[in-house]
This record gives structure tokens, sequence and C-alpha cells, in this order.
């Protein structure tokens, strides 16, 4: 199933973007796309106009040469892939490149995720991005494994009383189960539940909760959330092979922690807690998970999100 028909792929230029590229080319061949890349460039010096034009066109050799030289090291250079570069300046480049994806119909930004001193997390760029792109946003880590052996997982909340929850959520599984059966044929769909009551109920110091109530209204709860999820993944059309793990616990912990002992190589996930009031970014329990994330993210928003940033 093709899913994209626009790409956006978001470059600096002036450092090693094997891997997003390599991931980005993919993506494209896959999905049968056209790939716009967008160079990202700092503002040139004003004491030195005369080398500006040569600078830029060095940084589009450069992408150039490395996109050839990526596509022979993932055995594309026989697929004929529609590429078109441009380069902007900006100092505030996360606006620019939601305008220019809105402006220009993409439907898919694709950018390699920003190096920090620890493993986990995002940068400011890409912060910016999963918090105002309206347009899903795939975030790029290394991907050690060949395509047929590389793992994905998707996050799921069957129970979230959104309006568009509902709808995000059958996308999500949609989306990832088409990228499962273009890598490994097997999804794996993580929830998380949680029974919040419990704590207070053991240890309540005004009454006594018996035991076996507390283990039958956990019970319920668990019970409850499953056939949610099951219902919710038959409602979405999903089949093939696919692991569920329905952990018990917050998800800004379960989550992560699955992600790196099962050796997850891309995360689906939806990125937005309330929908339609523009300026809302990120839900606290989606920023908490992505900020512990080693892996490549996949964050897509409700349909009806409204985007802080403006296009005139």
């Amino acid at each position: 199933m093709k899913h994209y028909r626009n790409l956006l792929y978001i470059s600096h230029g002036t450092s090693n973007e094997t891997e997003g590229l390599k991931q980005a080319l993919s993506l494209a061949r896959n999905n049968d796309a056209p790939l716009c890349i967008m160079i990202i460039s700092p503002e040139f010096p004003k004491e030195f106009p005369e080398y500006e034009k040569k600078y830029q066109d060095a940084l589009q050799k450069e992408l150039e040469a490395s996109i050839e030289a990526t596509k022979k090291l993932i055995h594309l250079e026989d697929i004929k892939i529609d590429i078109n570069v441009e380069l902007i300046t900006d100092k505030t480049p996360a606006i620019k490149i939601i305008q220019h994806a809105v402006r220009h119909g993409h439907d898919l930004v694709i950018k390699e995720a920003d190096p920090r001193e620890k493993t986990t997390g995002f940068k400011a760029l890409d912060m910016d991005l999963l918090r105002k792109c309206p347009v899903p946003v795939w975030l790029c880590r290394p991907i050690e494994q060949s395509r047929q052996d590389i793992r994905v997982a998707v996050a799921i909340d069957p129970k979230s009383a959104e309006p568009a929850a509902e709808d995000l959520s059958k996308r999500m599984l949609q989306l990832s189960r088409s990228l499962a059966d273009s890598c490994s044929g097997e999804l794996h769909i993580i929830s998380c539940w949680n029974y919040e009551f419990e704590s207070l109920l053991r240890n309540s110091p005004w009454f006594k909760t018996p035991d076996a109530e507390i283990a039958a209204a956990i019970a319920s709860v668990q019970q409850g959330h499953r056939e949610a999820l099951d219902n919710l993944i038959k409602a979405s059309g999903v089949d093939g092979a696919q692991h569920i793990h329905h952990l018990r616990g917050q998800a800004p912990e379960q989550i992560p922690q699955f992600v790196k002992d099962k050796g997850i190589d891309i995360l689906v996930m939806g990125t937005v807690a309330r929908t339609g009031i523009p300026g809302f970014m990120i839900g606290n329990t989606a920023e908490n998970i992505v900020q512990k994330l080693e892996c490549t993210l996949m964050a897509l928003k409700p349909h009806d999100f409204i985007s802080p940033v403006k296009v005139s």
C-alpha cells in the first residue's frame, strides 16, 4: 500500500547524512513518490557576499554526490526516483519547513535526527517539527539491520476520549502494517494500561479495601483495556503477522524500554493529545516518550490538528 505521494527531506548540507538519505530514498522507492530535498543553509556572512553563491553551489553539489553514493549503497542506482533539490537560508528553519510542506502539498517530512550528547531524545528543531508540523514527521536514526530484518512497532492508546483519536489510531495501525510488510513482515503493537487507584486503595490510612476487591478491579480494568485494543485493531482492518504487547504501567516508561529491549528500529506513534486548538503542540505523554527514544520515529497528528505556524 502506497501511503505518501510527495516527500520532503530536510538536509543541513554540512554533515554526513547517509542514514537519513537511505531512509528517505527507500521511502520514495517504496511509495513510488517524488522526493524534494530542502537544504537548510546558515546565513552567509554579509562581509563576503561574493562567496555566497559559490558556497550554496558547493552545498548542492556535495548533496548530489551524497545522493548518488547512497543510492549505490542501498542498491537503488538503477531505480528512477524523481528528486528535486532546493536551498533556503533562514534563522527559523522550522517555520520555513512547515510553510514549505503545507504550500507544496508534501504529505511526509523526513529528517535525520540531530545528534545529541546522549543517545535518546531529540533536539530543538526536531521537537519543533514534532510539535507544530501538521504533516507526518519521520525522524531518522541509524538502522543497522538489512531491510528484511527491520522491526516496526506502533504505540496505541485505545481508550483516549478525544473524538479524533480512533481515526488517528486506525491510520497509525494501517501505516505501521504497511511499513512492517515492506520490512520484516512482523508488526509489534504496543499498548499500556494501568490502574491508577491501586496504590491509594492499598495504602490509604482512612479505609481498608480487601485485596480480593482490588484484584478484581485491576482485572476488570485490564480486561476492558484489552477488549478496546482488540476492537480497535479489528476495526482498522490490519492483519498479517503481528505481536500484541499489552503492557502494564505508564507509557513514558514502558514504551521506550520496550523499544530498547526488543530492538525496535521504527516506532509509529501519535504526538498530539488534544485537537483543533491552535498552538497546542504535543501531549505530555508523547513528549515524555520521544525524549527517551533511541530509534527512528514516525509521528502522526490528527487530521484536524491546527498548527500555530501560519501559511500566508
